[in-house]
């Protein structure tokens, strides 16, 4: 449990959020900008949020609600693995059952760019024939995405059981994953070194109580702009062609705040982008970015440990916030855990090795020995994509959400991520992802967290630990893979030598590409979001 006090010490006031125009706050007394009385719980990997998913939605009746929003969605992707649970079949039985059912997902760009418009717009498409109201949304800035992942569930008869899921992890192939890291058997490819059933790390978090209202005024701000979902005149004509359903009809009325659930401290972190050329949204004009405004206030406050799971972690800005803290507090260690390779080819891969060169290196110069940077494997030596986004600042602050740590994220795209602010929710979430990434899960089942990793509990022997069990893994590779593999997941990241050349031709995809910025003008090129 946290007081008032130590929760504006770690967490964004109403004030430092910037964002006058939201009403994400508006049931919050004064200056608080966050919920308090929650239950929080993590879910990691794919096949354990998507059948606790499938099983919520499951047991919705006659006037329960259900929102969510996509950045993939594929109609076929089963939940729990078993016939009938398609993301369709599941969504539209609840239709039928009587519940109302709303989606935004986003429309994607072409799939010559390699984004997936058709899985997206198939999706919106099927489940609009089954009858719940999903609309394809691209009020985005140019190049941009909504990227939020999040499911909440009203319940008219018993507010008791509303729940919210928020994190990394789409309705979409690839992502129903476990801990084995074998893949999900609905997969989509990724680059040859992940083989035919890419291995998916990632993360959801469950949240009841008052914080469930919250993340629904997310999706009712968003569902009730009265932007056109397209500005283009072809999308228009195309969806008038395919008879897809283009106006949002009014929500019902908003209910109060489900009871009190927990003790856990709760806010919602968001960014929206500056839209630009008069396309502000109504509820963020010129943008929010909460986002990079809570890292940088926890971050700034860390003294011991900054433990980060990513699918990136580079770009412009954003070791600022690192550095400055590494070089003010000699004990801080950071602990970043990325894909091994990217999962792009060619120039693009190129520019997120550079992405990852001048953010990784820079703080290792900036803070040697405290520092350190690892990818995973499963157990046959093939690469896990890391698609969490977590983040835990001293047992006391941990974000899981739809962020990376990127300028993209950070201002250009829509995300959504929830700080728990808790010390034994911390520092279990911290200690159990250690628990896999050292192959210690099973001793963890039969003998309990605390006794197995009670070598991790300090941030200095888990920094230790890790480095052990990298060094040791990376030694069997080295001499051949002979012998019995040592336990462990963990590979030290390889950071590659870049020629100037390559730098130079990286460079621009990687500026304007990969890691845009979507700031107002009075913003760009500075160090303030």
């Amino acid at each position: 449990m946290t007081d008032r006090d130590d929760a504006a010490d770690w967490l964004l006031t109403k004030t430092e959020r910037g964002n006058p125009h939201t009403r994400l706050d508006a049931r919050h007394d004064g200056d608080i900008a966050w919920s308090s009385g929650n239950l929080v719980r993590p879910l990691i990997h794919g096949a354990t949020y998507l059948p606790a998913l499938c099983a919520v939605l499951e047991a919705t009746g006659p006037g329960d609600l259900v929102l969510f929003t996509d950045w993939q969605g594929d109609a076929d992707e089963r939940l729990s693995g078993e016939p009938g649970s398609e993301v369709v079949e599941v969504l539209g039985r609840a239709h039928d059952r009587g519940v109302d059912v709303r989606g935004l997902v986003w429309r994607s760009h072409l799939d010559q760019t390699g984004f997936f418009a058709t899985e997206n717009r198939h999706l919106g498409e099927q489940l609009q024939r089954r009858g719940p109201e999903v609309l394809l949304d691209m009020r985005v800035r140019a190049g941009g995405s909504h990227h939020q992942k999040f499911v909440v569930v009203r319940h008219r008869d018993d507010p008791t059981r509303d729940i919210a899921f928020v994190g990394g992890i789409d309705l979409a192939h690839s992502r129903r994953d476990d801990a084995a890291h074998g893949g999900d058997p609905q997969a989509q490819p990724l680059t040859p070194e992940y083989g035919d059933t890419p291995p998916w790390h990632d993360a959801q978090v469950a949240l009841q109580g008052p914080v469930v209202h919250d993340v629904e005024t997310v999706f009712r701000e968003r569902w009730e702009d009265p932007a056109p979902l397209s500005q283009a005149p072809w999308r228009r004509l195309g969806d008038l062609v395919r008879r897809l359903d283009t106006s949002p009809d009014p929500l019902p009325e908003q209910q109060p705040p489900p009871p009190p659930a927990g003790d856990h401290t709760v806010q919602l972190l968001r960014t929206y982008p500056d839209l630009r050329m008069g396309r502000d949204y109504s509820f963020a004009p010129g943008g929010e970015r909460s986002v990079a405004r809570g890292y940088a206030k926890a971050i700034g406050r860390a003294e011991r440990i900054v433990y980060v799971e990513d699918q990136y972690f580079w770009g412009h800005g954003v070791a600022d916030v690192f550095e400055r803290r590494l070089r003010t507090e000699p004990g801080l260690r950071l602990v970043v855990v990325i894909p091994l390779v990217p999962d792009l080819t060619g120039l693009n891969r190129r520019a997120q090795d550079l992405g990852r060169v001048r953010a990784l290196g820079r703080l290792t110069a900036a803070a040697p020995g405290r520092v350190a940077a690892y990818g995973l494997e499963n157990h046959a030596g093939t690469p896990v994509y890391v698609h969490a986004k977590i983040c835990v600042v001293d047992d006391v602050w941990a974000s899981t959400g739809s962020d990376n740590f990127c300028r993209r994220s950070w201002t250009h795209d829509s995300e959504l991520t929830a700080v728990v602010l808790d010390e034994g929710y911390a520092r279990d979430l911290r200690l159990t992802l250690a628990a896999e990434h050292l192959d210690r899960l099973d001793d963890v089942a039969a003998r309990g967290l605390a006794e197995v990793m009670a070598d991790c509990v300090d941030p200095a022997g888990m920094y230790d630990a890790y480095a052990a069990s990298a060094d040791r893994l990376e030694a069997w590779h080295r001499a051949g893979r002979q012998g019995e593999r040592p336990p462990g997941r963990l590979r030290p990241l390889p950071l590659p030598a870049l020629s100037r050349l390559t730098r130079a031709a990286a460079w621009p995809p990687l500026a304007v590409i990969h890691d845009p910025d979507g700031r107002p003008p009075r913003l760009r090129g500075t160090e303030r979001y």
